[in-house]
């Protein structure tokens, strides 16, 4: 386990000073643009995000029951992430007129298919753990 940590440390810290020197390669003017979204993504997540999600958080465990609090926080990270990452797509609101293979998909059909299999998912894993729960011994021992 230990060489899979020091070969995975090693392929990120070497990943991230590729990263830094194609930024190294870019014109002043893209410079300053990825130093902007980046200033700004953090801002948005700090600023907003992270504030928005430990206020549901909060809510969601006064409300749900215990065993509903993964699932539900997982559901819901990956439903706030695919809409972040689609937003821009779902903008656009279709294929350009000069190149129609660019938006070739109906990408708001396929937001929904996903969100919805995350949502079935989380059932299936609060569902999962109710029955785990059923089979297991009210002594604690397990056979």
């Amino acid at each position: 386990m230990t060489t899979l940590r020091v070969v995975l440390i090693l392929a990120g810290l070497w990943l991230g000073w590729h990263g830094i020197g194609l930024l190294f390669d870019l014109g002043r003017r893209d410079l300053v643009s990825v130093i902007l979204w980046f200033a700004g993504a953090i801002l948005l997540h700090d600023a907003v995000f992270a504030p928005l999600c430990a206020a549901t958080g909060l809510t969601a465990r006064r409300y749900l029951p215990h065993a509903w609090w993964g699932p539900v926080a997982c559901g819901a990270v990956c439903t706030v992430a695919l809409l972040l990452i689609t937003a821009p797509v779902l903008r656009r609101g279709g294929a350009i007129v000069d190149n129609p293979t660019v938006l070739d998909r109906d990408y708001p059909l396929g937001l929904a298919i996903a969100i919805t299999l995350i949502w079935v998912l989380v059932v299936g894993a609060v569902t999962a753990g109710r029955l785990r729960t059923r089979r297991t011994p009210a002594s604690g021992h397990q056979p």
